[in-house]
């Protein structure tokens, strides 16, 4: 049985979760209209995989006997200064999911939720790659910088993620 503590924590993880999805189409649909459509697709796939992650915190709180309350959304950022603004904003809302596992997980000990500790250390690994993923790609596009046909490349290279990066 999961404690009220957690539970409410954990809801609030599945909002940020959600959250996370709902800025990554943002993302997705500007490239897309902004013509870059490798980017929207690489956007595409982390949107999903956010999805999943709010799924998994989901379906750990109805496994363990507690209770889904799902709460609104806010509308995301949907126009960037550039792919790079784009990407630097990406990298740094991993950095604040990053921080709210962290948190997740100390309330996790303090609750003694083992449980929960256990599940959320799948979450610690999967926010170093997140945030390593989001950094590659600024790093490449601070290196491209303005050139339109580095642009071009970068746009092919980041259209070839699949599901499994």
């Amino acid at each position: 049985m999961i404690g009220k503590k957690m539970e409410e924590a954990l809801n609030a993880q599945v909002r940020e979760e959600l959250g996370s999805a709902y800025l990554y189409l943002a993302m997705g649909a500007y490239f897309a209209h902004e013509g870059w459509d490798g980017m929207a697709h690489w956007m595409r796939i982390q949107a999903q995989e956010e999805l999943g992650h709010a799924l998994r915190i989901f379906d750990h709180i109805l496994e363990r006997g507690g209770e889904v309350v799902l709460q609104a959304l806010p509308a995301p950022e949907g126009k960037w200064a550039s792919p790079l603004a784009a990407f630097q904003a990406a990298y740094q809302h991993e950095g604040h999911i990053t921080g709210r596992i962290h948190r997740l997980v100390e309330l996790a000990q303090a609750e003694k939720d083992h449980a929960a500790a256990g599940m959320l250390q799948w979450f610690v690994a999967e926010q170093v790659e997140e945030e390593d993923q989001a950094l590659k790609v600024v790093q490449l596009l601070e290196r491209v910088g303005g050139d339109s046909r580095g642009l071009v490349l970068a746009d092919r290279e980041l259209g070839q993620r699949t599901k499994e990066d």
